[in-house]
């Protein structure tokens, strides 16, 4: 119970704005839009199109049309363009008034993660907006989906690394009611957060408060998508692992403690250990079908990397939680000295051994395969987590040579400790240490799988200069431009908001004003009118676009007509790519 609250604990601190960044419940990404986020058009469109970089699910909620007023209009049913999974369209009413009108879009991705933006258009001509699109009702549910998957994880590691424990490691584990609470406890967790997760899905997809859990359609809706096959088959694998357990350590099938003698009933423990293996495989196959693993390059290797490092991570924290519960019993409750560490200590130290070693090329690769570039590891949440689960990770491993080293010794001497008592407090502080640092990172864990990796999320900024044309005719005080530059400063260089920083800059290196200057974001590789761009003057030479929106990602160019006199004005083009 104290490592569930534990959990929850980390993983509301992990929420909570301010205290870190808030993770993008974001996986794929639109490429495209019609209309395009700023367009003004002469009639209304008779639809709206959304394409992604990936095939996405629909729901009742996926699009929606708000007026300049903020209301909500009646459009048509979302569905699928041509027949492909990666875009989405809905009719449009065709008496659209003058004004600015709001696209609110949410759908979810090939890894069950929700996906949601909003972008505007308008007809005859622009016109302010009633209030901002508020994309998720209820805040608290993607908390509480959080807090079901960490509670699901925490759960998995301890039916398989605890059943291990106590069935496989642990001779007198399978009669002793420590281990078998520890393992059952695994099981109500992994079967209470999976059930989280099903319920909560059905809202968190939908854009609804967390009373939708209740609703049927909501929950039909889930079970009917990847993710509801995976967690149907999860709960199913919950109750076929259950009975199993059952017969591995059914008093019959107990091998006697002091001598680890072949039991005379292992017949059921030969026949549950095949069932177990592929059992524990499916087991982590319900996560990596239908999550991070599933999107993205290289899926063929990824699934199974992500499976080995789920697998091994459960082993190890599962393993871990039991030793310490169990095996090392603390002070007061049993004799310290009296205690039998053989054969459980040296076999799991062995097992936690080669876990640390898959953990580390799985989760070298994984990581790689999310992050892409060193930049993004400072400049994404993603990143920033990551960086935090690998400092923690770094300390376990810290904890985990000591108990380390402590069994060597004991292995080199062949002998008790002078002093037993003292070496297992030693021995049980350690492990304890190595057991809350476990639980954080499944915390960090929890949140990290439902924030947009960082190759996805990552936008270098984009800082180029290009000289001034050398054409210009720019006299008197703009005489200086000829032989100058401008300089173009864009963050984040992606779709949606973004600032622009434009530098006018002489021969001589000092900033130069200009009369009069504006801006237009021209698209390079599609039809795409040019959309206005507002500049204001920060200071002399300096202008700045406070807002200027992007609305796909690829090539583009930010065109700059810069008056130099009364009567001459010059055209640039900026190129840069926004990711």
């Amino acid at each position: 119970m104290a490592a569930v609250l534990l959990l929850a604990g980390g993983l509301v601190v992990g929420l909570l704005p301010g205290v870190a960044a808030r993770p993008a419940y974001a996986h794929a990404y639109l490429l495209e839009s019609s209309p395009v986020d700023g367009q003004v058009l002469a009639s209304p469109p008779a639809e709206v199109r959304l394409r992604f970089d990936e095939a996405v699910s629909l729901s009742g909620r996926s699009i929606q049309l708000l007026d300049p007023t903020g209301k909500e209009l009646a459009i048509g049913a979302a569905g699928f363009a041509d027949g492909k999974a990666d875009t989405a369209r809905a009719s449009l009413p065709r008496d659209l008034a003058e004004g600015t009108y709001v696209v609110s879009w949410r759908v979810t991705s090939v890894g069950s993660h929700v996906v949601s933006g909003a972008f505007s258009f308008s007809v005859g001509h622009p016109s302010a907006m009633a209030a901002d699109v508020e994309q998720d009702a209820d805040r608290v549910v993607p908390v509480v989906a959080a807090i079901g998957r960490g509670v699901a994880y925490l759960g998995v590691a301890l039916v398989l690394g605890g059943g291990m424990f106590v069935a496989a490691l642990w001779p007198a584990g399978r009669g002793d009611r420590r281990g078998r609470r520890v393992v059952w406890s695994g099981f109500a967790a992994l079967a209470a957060g999976t059930a989280v997760v099903l319920l909560v899905q059905g809202p968190y997809a939908d854009g609804r408060p967390l009373t939708g859990v209740f609703d049927p359609g909501l929950l039909g809706a889930t079970l009917s998508t990847r993710l509801g096959y995976a967690l149907l088959a999860r709960l199913v694998l919950v109750a076929v692992l259950g009975v199993v357990f059952l017969i591995a350590i059914r008093p019959s099938a107990a091998a006697d403690a002091e001598t680890d003698a072949p039991e005379p009933g292992g017949v059921g423990r030969r026949i549950a250990l095949p069932v177990v293996a592929v059992g524990a495989v499916a087991m982590t196959l319900t996560w990596t079908l239908a999550d991070h693993a599933q999107s993205g390059t290289q899926t063929w290797l990824a699934v199974p990397a992500t499976s080995l490092h789920l697998l091994a991570m459960s082993l190890w924290l599962g393993g871990l939680v039991t030793l310490a519960l169990s095996v090392l019993a603390p002070a007061g409750k049993r004799d310290p000295g009296l205690l039998s560490l053989e054969p459980a200590l040296p076999r799991f130290s062995r097992l936690a051994l080669l876990c640390f070693a898959v953990i580390a090329v799985t989760g070298l690769y994984l990581s790689w395969r999310q992050v892409g570039t060193w930049g993004a590891l400072g400049a994404t949440g993603f990143g920033r987590l990551l960086l935090v689960k690998l400092a923690i990770v770094l300390g376990v491993l810290a904890l985990a040579s000591g108990s380390r080293r402590f069994v060597q010794r004991r292995d080199r001497a062949r002998r008790t400790p002078q002093d037993p008592a003292a070496a297992v407090r030693r021995l049980r502080r350690s492990v304890a240490g190595e057991v809350v640092l476990g639980i954080v990172v499944v915390s960090v864990t929890a949140v990290l799988v439902d924030t947009a990796p960082a190759r996805t999320s990552y936008a270098p900024p984009v800082d180029t200069t290009v000289p001034f044309p050398a054409a210009v005719n720019a006299s008197g005080p703009y005489g200086g431009l000829r032989g100058g530059s401008i300089q173009v400063k864009i963050e984040p260089a992606r779709p949606g908001g973004n600032t622009a920083d434009i530098y006018l800059t002489g021969r001589d290196g000092r900033l130069v004003a200009v009369p009069e200057i504006s801006g237009a974001l021209e698209s390079r590789d599609r039809g795409v009118p040019a959309l206005p761009v507002t500049l204001t003057a920060a200071e002399p030479g300096h202008y700045v676009a406070g807002s200027m929106s992007i609305p796909y990602p690829g090539e583009w160019a930010l065109r700059l007509d810069i008056r130099v006199s009364d009567f001459d004005e010059t055209r640039v083009r900026v190129p840069f790519t926004a990711h």
